[in-house]
């Protein structure tokens, strides 16, 4: 149920991998090897057989890299993770690094020697990220392509995946999988190109209106497919993975380990995406006749932009979700402070998730973080490091679930007992972040960078920030973290109606507690305003996300009248949709709950 956060690293990670992998090194004439968290799908989950970076260091979050050189080896993390990867790696021999304040090509530059000759798994890393690193290391290093050397020192490596494929609704998707085949293949077409490579599990479940349980918390199948201008796919996957799956004369099966060889046959303009394709595909379609084009992945820009069958469901998965949040917000209130540990509020929420009967899984390891833990982004709470949840404490729980009609993601920050001046400072500061991003109205054509600063401008005035980004884009049963949507300050594509994406912005106080408030919106086409320029579009966001907010901690002298309207009105919200859902305890909790500021 939890995913390992352990205080100290395991000691079978560390120095005797770390010997096993040098060793290796050595034998096959490297001076170093990168070591990424990804597989060859370059999805951000991975199955156990792909944790390669975990097993090597202990190192638990979901991105990161190291360096493994014959005298040193860093793990590089960016800000989300910089706590975590101190407690759980051997400091000893794993040096962490600030990413990406440190890029990996200084750190080779200055540790690596003259000519060193440095690994890399050309299934494990992106055209693009070769493309970099190849240029900016210039001719003092060189990349050399191979199978990771990591495999070859694991020796319990954990078995491929396996699950069965399922077929997703076509009511729920709002288009068949042919009308998909369509829609996508016609952009190939119209640029002249007569294949696209596609990698990405969550875009060919997308495709193919189909779902598994490949990776845990995420309802996909993994696969390679090449689209092809005329509509039909050729499907490369394990054949017992499909049984009982129709899919149609358009597509074609062919078993996983026959894609390499097909790469390497096929002819014509190719698609293949720098930004998500392994290096291994362009190399393989460089050995045959094929003209190699970069473009993006055709489904992902499809897939962000939600149906109305999709947003509908969403909604109705929401109002699901927000119930199971108010039965639990009502247990945790019901408490003794002092008398329950983080584990106890994780096992109550997944318990009220699972009472809905609708549940297929939690969307992503729990977070549930009191006190000094809540200021770890990621944290994820294990029997070694629950702790109990005491008065004074603010409690941080980040959550969500996958249901077959869409997939939820929550944070909300609880006080236990009363709350001090700065938590409430605070508090107050990244809610109004959130109240600015969910109100605003924008012309259309902005993106996500644009917008990333209204969460930030309250907390900014007083001095702090954040290390991650304001929202990320979520599917519907697929991926709880998808793109290209984000709300970041990275974010260069433009935000479209029926893109869904989290307002999640925060603040974290090291070794003291840690505030972040997250709602799921979806872009609409904001309805004109009077006296407003007729012949510009705008948009807005709808949020989809219902439960309260911790009135407790929400200073009402701080907030302006019209964020004040704004939370009254999203807690009256709650309280008509949610009320016919609960029974008479939970919805007397949540009468006093949604009172007026």
């Amino acid at each position: 149920m939890f995913q390992s956060f352990e205080v100290t690293a395991r000691p079978e990670q560390g120095p005797p991998r770390l010997a096993a992998l040098r060793a290796e090194m050595a034998r096959v004439g490297l001076d170093g090897v990168v070591v990424p968290r990804a597989d060859a799908h370059q999805g951000e989950y991975v199955a156990p057989c792909d944790a390669r970076l975990e097993w090597l260091t202990g190192f638990t979050g979901s991105a990161g890299f190291a360096a493994v050189l014959a005298d040193k080896a860093g793990v590089f993390v960016d800000g989300r993770y910089r706590v975590q990867v101190r407690a759980q790696v051997a400091t000893e021999v794993f040096t962490p690094i600030d990413w990406p304040e440190v890029k990996l090509a200084d750190w080779l530059l200055d540790h690596a020697g003259a000519g060193a000759k440095i690994g890399f798994d050309p299934w494990l890393h992106t055209c693009d990220e070769i493309a970099r690193l190849t240029e900016a290391l210039g001719e003092r290093v060189t990349l050399v392509a191979t199978e990771t050397p990591v495999d070859r020192v694991w020796p319990d490596r954990p078995a491929p995946p396996g699950g069965a494929a399922e077929a997703y609704p076509d009511a729920l998707a709002g288009r068949s999988a042919a009308e998909k085949r369509a829609l996508c293949a016609e952009a190939l077409a119209g640029t002249g190109e007569a294949v696209a490579v596609l990698t990405l599990p969550d875009s060919i479940c997308w495709l193919l209106n189909m779902r598994g349980s490949d990776i845990p918390r995420i309802p996909i199948v993994q696969s390679f497919a090449l689209l092809h201008a005329d509509q039909s796919v050729d499907l490369f996957i394990a054949p017992e993975k499909c049984a009982g799956l129709s899919l149609g004369p358009e597509v074609r099966l062919h078993p996983p380990e026959a894609f390499a060889e097909r790469l390497r046959g096929v002819t014509g303009r190719v698609r293949i995406d720098p930004k998500s394709a392994p290096r291994a595909v362009a190399d393989l379609l460089g050995e045959g006749a094929a003209e190699i084009t970069f473009g993006p992945d055709p489904c992902v820009l499809p897939k962000a932009c939600k149906t109305e069958a999709e947003i509908a469901a969403t909604r109705e998965a929401h109002l699901r979700d927000g119930a199971a949040m108010c039965r639990f917000l009502h247990w945790l209130d019901a408490q003794t402070p002092g008398g329950f540990t983080e584990i106890d509020a994780v096992r109550a929420l997944e318990d009220a998730r699972r009472e809905t009967g609708a549940l297929r899984d939690i969307s992503f390891d729990t977070i549930s973080g009191a006190g000094p833990h809540g200021a770890i982004v990621h944290y994820r709470v294990t029997e070694e490091t629950d702790r109990t949840v005491g008065p004074g404490d603010l409690l941080l729980v980040d959550s969500g679930g996958q249901y077959l009609d869409g997939t939820t993601d929550i944070t909300r920050t609880m006080a236990i007992g009363t709350p001090d001046a700065e938590m409430i400072a605070a508090y107050t500061r990244v809610l109004q972040g959130m109240i600015a991003l969910s109100r605003i109205r924008w012309p259309k054509g902005l993106a996500g960078r644009d917008l990333d600063a209204l969460a930030r401008a309250p907390l900014w005035m007083a001095g702090m920030d954040y290390d991650h980004g304001t929202g990320h884009g979520v599917g519907v049963y697929l991926s709880v973290h998808e793109g290209p949507q984000r709300f970041s300050r990275l974010s260069e594509t433009p935000l479209l109606p029926g893109m869904i994406l989290s307002n999640e912005p925060g603040y974290y106080r090291e070794g003291a507690f840690g505030i972040r408030i997250e709602n799921l919106v979806v872009v609409t086409e904001a309805a004109p305003v009077p006296g407003g320029d007729p012949h510009r579009a705008f948009h807005g966001l709808e949020t989809l996300t219902l439960a309260p907010f911790d009135r407790r901690l929400i200073d009402a002298e701080r907030l302006s009248a019209p964020e004040r309207d704004w939370v009254d009105a999203y807690h009256l919200t709650c309280r008509e949709r949610l009320l016919p859902s609960l029974g008479k305890e939970a919805g007397m909790w949540l009468m006093t709950a949604t009172q007026p500021l």
